[in-house]
């Protein structure tokens, strides 16, 4: 209704005043949108593919509302809205504010954009919601409750798997508003792909069904807790992929379809893609686990014993992959005296230049004359895909027995067939083969970094002894792969032991062959940031954010032959940022944990 027309003279009418208003925005409502949508058949239809969709209920509709609204939405948009581009571990996206709080901007604001509210009250009309509850089966939704935002993606921005389950969500759907009278194109990237389930809240590593956007297209699914797993994949061109992206939610007191209660018990229910990713019974369904080996008895004693730790014996073993320049006793007092200040150290150039020469040559050749495998059914031995990409996605090397993890069944069998890794016996079995040079040279140095003699030259630099380890070689490919943040998990069983230090020691070598990670534009950069406990609205997606700021503590872009060495608690987040389309390369590295104590235990017992 108008400010003219709200001025008009009440009419007489048989209608009470609250059905005048429903069927005046329903007569707005069938005139602003495609006339195809108010057709029986057609919403049979559409219920009936959205019911055997795959890999769980969803559809999509083209031509959905008045082009001419959308143009001048678009207008509006790019005139009067003011984008902010926010970047966490899980997106990267320019986003604007809630449009939910337009009825709080003065008439000044509002004035600017009568074509962007409109079209807020069309979409949240009872008329098009019970369209939406129709052919979704979703159940009746709020119409009081707005959950509404705009978003741009430009080039390299992104959105990680998630399942959307967060508050009272029951319906989620984005209208697609990149340029008119132009074909978004599939190779622009900027799609929503959903993702099947292995069992409930564990999804495929990769998705099974995607929408390209164009103008004037919704897509819509109904959020189903632990299996409506999606995201948006990288935009790859430079071009504006505009879009407005909401929810419908459970109804609120005192609309049609409110049940006391259920909002409660649904939030109660049913957990968030956050909160899965602690959730212990998913543990089982992830890959690789955490799994530190403890040393054995006889490593134990020489660790131990940390006066003259490394003999000549050792330093002779250590040179033949190391540089010198660390391996001198002034060398390693230096970067002790470091780490003990800071819990932290970075040793660049860490392998001897031969033996960095060879690898780097060979890694080369692996990324840039090799196929790399995306989906993970092509994935072959030695390498494995991460479980499951609501966390992370990579390919890894644990050197244990080969498992593609394509079903239930595959994940049972690795399950029962507990082994420790041996990465010797896994280079024995691969260095004949021709196109696996690479990885053969890369379980060299895994057996390497595994050694009694290296894990005394992290004693005599941290001055803690090494209880357990865990190691893994891994690849993250470009437009593919990540982890997202997460806190250590403490060893409980090695409380006991005298001095155990409740954090754990990290060591990664880096390896990635190409250039242009410096800026932390590609990603694929680890970060260490403080887990601050924030005041979280169970209404909003929010996730911790990693751009610049006190809660940052360490943040190492890729590179080739750096080590790292860190010390985490529990109060601290780690991730690696995805790995953008643009970069040159995949980021390689090895990454270790340690369980750790104190050495100043051993001068306490012997006292």
């Amino acid at each position: 209704m108008t400010e003219s027309e709200g001025k008009r003279p009440a009419e007489k009418s048989t209608l009470g005043n609250a059905e005048k208003v429903r069927s005046l925005e329903s007569a707005k409502a069938v005139g602003s949108f495609n006339s195809k949508i108010w057709d029986q058949s057609f919403q049979d239809q559409l219920k009936q593919e959205i019911q055997d969709a795959q890999p769980y209920n969803w559809g999509t509709i083209r031509d959905l509302v008045d082009p001419n609204l959308l143009c001048e939405v678009r207008k509006e948009i790019e005139t009067y809205i003011h984008f902010t581009q926010k970047e966490t571990d899980i997106y990267k996206v320019n986003q604007s504010g809630d449009l939910a709080n337009l009825s709080g901007l003065d008439d000044a604001d509002l004035s600017k954009l009568p074509n962007l509210v409109k079209l807020r009250e069309l979409l949240y009309s009872e008329k098009y919601r019970d369209f939406i509850a129709y052919v979704s089966q979703a159940g009746k939704l709020s119409g009081s409750k707005t959950d509404i935002s705009i978003n741009t993606y430009t080039k390299g921005c992104h959105l990680l798997t998630h399942d959307d389950v967060i508050g009272s969500r029951r319906v989620s759907f984005i209208l697609y508003l990149p340029e008119p009278e132009r074909v978004w194109k599939e190779h622009y990237g900027g799609g929503l792909r959903l993702f099947p389930s292995i069992v409930p809240n564990v999804p495929y590593s990769d998705h099974s069904a995607k929408v390209v956007p164009q103008f004037n297209q919704i897509a819509f699914f109904k959020v189903q807790p632990g299996f409506s797993f999606h995201d948006v994949e990288e935009v790859k061109v430079d071009k504006h992929r505009l879009s407005i992206q909401g929810w419908y939610h459970i109804p609120q007191e005192g609309e049609d379809g409110f049940t006391p209660g259920e909002e409660e018990e649904w939030i109660d229910t049913n957990i968030s893609t956050l909160s899965q990713l602690v959730n212990s019974p998913l543990q089982d369904y992830e890959f690789p686990k955490i799994d530190r080996v403890p040393v054995s008895q006889y490593e134990s004693a020489k660790l131990d014993h940390t006066d003259e730790l490394l003999t000549g014996e050792d330093i002779t073993y250590l040179s033949k992959f190391m540089s010198a320049d660390y391996l001198s006793t002034d060398s390693m007092k230096t970067l002790s005296d470091k780490f003990v200040e800071n819990s932290f150290i970075s040793v660049e150039s860490f392998l001897n230049d031969e033996y960095s020469s060879i690898l780097k040559a060979l890694i080369k050749d692996e990324e840039f004359n090799q196929d790399c495998p995306y989906k993970s059914i092509d994935v072959k031995h030695p390498w494995k895909t991460s479980l499951p990409p609501h966390k992370w996605r990579y390919l890894y090397i644990d050197g244990k027995s080969y498992t593609n993890f394509q079903n239930e069944d595959d994940i049972k069998t690795a399950l029962n067939q507990p082994e420790l890794p041996n990465f010797n016996q896994v280079m024995g079995s691969i260095e004949r083969e021709e196109t696996l040079k690479c990885e053969a040279k890369l379980c060299e140095l895994a057996t390497f970094l595994q050694s009694l003699s290296f894990k005394k030259w992290i004693v005599q630099l941290t001055k803690l002894v090494i209880l357990s380890e865990q190691l893994l070689i891994r690849r993250f490919r470009p437009g593919k792969d990540f982890t997202l943040a997460t806190t250590t998990e403490i060893n409980e069983l090695l409380k006991t032991v005298p001095g155990f230090i409740e954090a754990i020691l990290e060591c990664t070598l880096c390896l990635t062959p190409s250039k242009g990670w410096e800026s932390g534009e590609v990603g694929g950069y680890e970060l260490y940031m403080n887990n601050q406990e924030e005041d979280q609205d169970d209404d909003a997606a929010i996730y911790r954010s990693d751009d610049t700021g006190d809660s940052v503590l360490i943040n190492k872009p890729a590179s080739w032959n750096s080590l790292y060495l860190v010390l985490r608690d529990e109060n601290v987040l780690q991730f690696i940022k995805y790995v953008s389309w643009a970069a040159k390369s995949s980021r390689w590295d090895i990454s270790l944990q340690y369980d750790v104590k104190s050495d100043e235990a051993n001068t306490d017992e012997e006292e």
